[in-house]
């Protein structure tokens, strides 16, 4: 099985492929307890326009699409404070406008249609080296940003009302994670696509939820099925040549049944005796 590793282009899905699932599993337990859980499916619609746009004006995609997610993480923050909006509403308005551009520079252009199914469906063993490093500074900056404001955004998620009676600043740690959520859309799309990333920012974390016991343990365990997922799906699909973002996903939804699985066995050996029934 080792022997993968010869191939230079699945060393860098490998590489590519740990390095965004530990930041999607890291910042999905965020979003998850602070049930905003969608904002990574709707900013990865809103990525489908920033990636049209970059092949339409012959740009690397990349940068276009984290403009487009940087931009419109500060459109949906803003939508919902100025017009009074729910945060899901302002997630399905924006996320149609990025579609319907993406849509429509699809067809303007023609040409670019195949380029354009491999950001929408994910193409890991197709990284190049430009896009590692891209990936590498990028993943290195969210997590760098987690670790300097570790205990606000833990404080606000969990209570933003405390917090922000506290003077704590909750609007701009909204805004960072918002942010955060953005860039890491625009690192899974090539990883699983973009039809996909918002289950990679959901699926591990959620697994890690059910049987950890407290916060640092839930990011560890999603950490370490993100990672399972990505290495086995990768295995899969090179000896099986089966797409690596289905499997990926497959298998972190079979970790997820599992994990369910452990909790309502785990919470059955806990449970107390009930001393009438023991009579």
């Amino acid at each position: 099985m080792l022997s993968i590793l010869s191939y230079g282009f699945m060393l860098r899905a490998l590489l590519v492929g740990l390095l965004i699932a530990s930041v999607c599993a890291t910042l999905g337990v965020f979003l998850i307890l602070r049930r905003d859980a969608m904002v990574g499916h709707g900013l990865a619609h809103l990525t489908f326009g920033g990636v049209a746009l970059g092949l339409f004006l012959h740009i690397q995609p990349m940068i276009t699409a984290l403009g487009a997610a940087v931009l419109s993480a500060f459109g949906i923050i803003k939508l919902r404070e100025k017009a009074g909006l729910y945060e899901d509403t302002a997630i399905g308005i924006l996320s149609s406008v990025g579609m319907a551009a993406g849509v429509i520079l699809a067809s303007m252009a023609q040409g670019f249609n195949v380029s354009l199914m491999s950001y929408l469906f994910g193409n890991i063993l197709a990284i190049a080296p430009s896009e590692l490093w891209i990936s590498v500074i990028l993943a290195g900056a969210v997590f760098i940003i987690i670790i300097l404001f570790y205990q606000e955004l833990l404080f606000v998620t969990f209570d933003a009302e405390s917090a922000r009676s506290s003077g704590i600043a909750v609007s701009r740690l909204e805004t960072i994670l918002a942010v955060l959520t953005a860039v890491t859309a625009v690192l899974g799309m090539k990883v699983v696509g973009l039809l996909l990333v918002a289950a990679l920012l959901v699926i591990p974390s959620a697994a890690g939820l059910q049987v950890a016991r407290n916060f640092r343990q839930a990011i560890g365990v999603a950490i370490l099925i993100a990672a399972i997922s990505v290495i086995l799906g990768l295995c899969i699909s090179f000896f099986w040549d089966i797409p690596a973002s289905g499997s990926i996903i497959l298998l972190a939804s079979l970790f997820f049944i599992i994990s369910l699985a452990a909790r309502r066995l785990m919470a059955g050996f806990a449970r107390p005796v009930n001393p009438v029934q023991k009579e």
